[in-house]
């Protein structure tokens, strides 16, 4: 198998969003289930300091559709990041999926040294393509991921490792 830009982010990106969707699922029905009322679960978080379960979410999904839409030169999605509701947030997440599946290799591939400027409150990052994509989107993308998956194990909603990793997906 050669690795490209591509090959390491789009799949990748759509399996865990993917998986994402799942636990979602499994965490609405479950919240009803046993009684839990849903805005509870949504904003859980694992340390006072760290963002609330919607708010992980959101993560996931940004890091994913800007780490190939960025690479791509193309407008990204503009999510609404009001989601109130399991729903809302599986919508979102579907959202991402399309968009993600919508970029094309040849749109990624060779994008190793594009120019990828991020704007903070702060100031702005500069980056090349491929370390952007590497060292940035996919560990933020990573870590919104698991922080998500903790904060609802936390809670008691019974998902595991499967449910995280999900299946592997060819595009």
């Amino acid at each position: 198998m050669t690795t490209s830009l591509y090959t390491i982010s789009a799949p990748i990106f759509v399996q865990f969003l993917t998986s994402m969707a799942g636990v979602l699922e499994k965490a609405a029905a479950q919240a009803e289930a046993k009684k839990i009322d849903p805005a509870f679960l949504l904003n859980m978080r694992l340390y006072p300091d760290m963002f609330p379960l919607v708010r992980q979410v959101r993560a996931v999904t940004d890091h994913a559709v800007s780490g190939v839409g960025r690479l791509a030169g193309v407008e990204l999605p503009n999510f609404p990041g009001n989601e109130t509701s399991f729903a809302e947030l599986h919508a979102r997440v579907q959202q991402a999926i399309t968009f993600v599946k919508s970029i094309k290799p040849e749109q990624v591939n060779g994008k190793e040294d594009v120019d990828v400027v991020l704007k903070f409150p702060s100031g702005e990052r500069h980056f090349k393509g491929g370390a952007y994509l590497i060292g940035f989107a996919l560990p933020n993308f990573y870590f919104h991921m698991s922080t998500a998956y903790g904060i609802l194990r936390h809670c008691g909603i019974e998902i595991g490792k499967r449910d995280f990793i999900g299946t592997p997906v060819t595009l």
